[in-house]
């Protein structure tokens, strides 16, 4: 039986190479679904303006991928954007269930990182973003995963998005080179 490879990509912002990115990987790894986890067409205020600012066509490119997006509401994203995103946005957090483990998605700006729910146990996954800082690791046998961003990395990291599957979580740069690695 297949086990399920998924696409997760944060922190788009609008950006036109930042969506263009997440198609591409989608296909590249030949994923069958996308966790996005937030602020897909808003730069917001705290962020400088990605150099191909184009959330029409991010509209486009996004709402292409609605059959295979699941997704959670980031800071910069609001209810403006869920009237033309073609896929549900506005949840805070998501709980998907597989096989081996339980995978908690969201942004991580109302639920971070250092407060993971009560149910998630050792092996289960929390997946965030917001930070646009890739991260891979565990914390009492949980995964604390974060794809980093699309359009606007910070500290020093590359555009960069991430491949989950039942072996472990891969972060890729935007020329899909492995960037970062966690073995479940």
């Amino acid at each position: 039986m297949k086990h399920a490879v998924f696409l997760v990509i944060s922190d788009i912002h609008g950006s036109l190479s930042g969506a263009l990115l997440a198609k591409e990987a989608y296909t590249h790894h030949h994923c069958d679904c996308i966790l996005n986890l937030g602020d897909n067409l808003y730069h917001g205020p705290r962020n400088d303006l990605p150099e191909d600012y184009q959330p029409k066509k991010v509209i486009e490119i996004l709402n292409s991928l609605q059959d295979v997006m699941t997704a959670v509401r980031g800071n910069c994203d609001a209810e403006v954007d869920q009237m033309v995103l073609s896929y549900p946005l506005m949840d805070t957090s998501k709980t998907l269930f597989t096989e081996k483990r339980t995978l908690f998605l969201t942004h991580g700006h109302v639920i971070a990182p250092d407060h993971v729910p009560s149910f998630l146990k050792e092996g289960d996954v929390f997946l965030s973003g917001h930070t646009h800082i890739p991260t891979a690791h565990s914390v009492n046998g949980i995964f604390l995963l974060n794809p980093g961003s699309a359009s606007l990395p910070k500290e020093n990291h590359p555009k960069s998005y991430g491949i989950l599957d039942d072996n472990g979580f891969v972060i890729y740069t935007s020329s899909h080179e492995e960037y970062m690695r966690i073995e479940f």
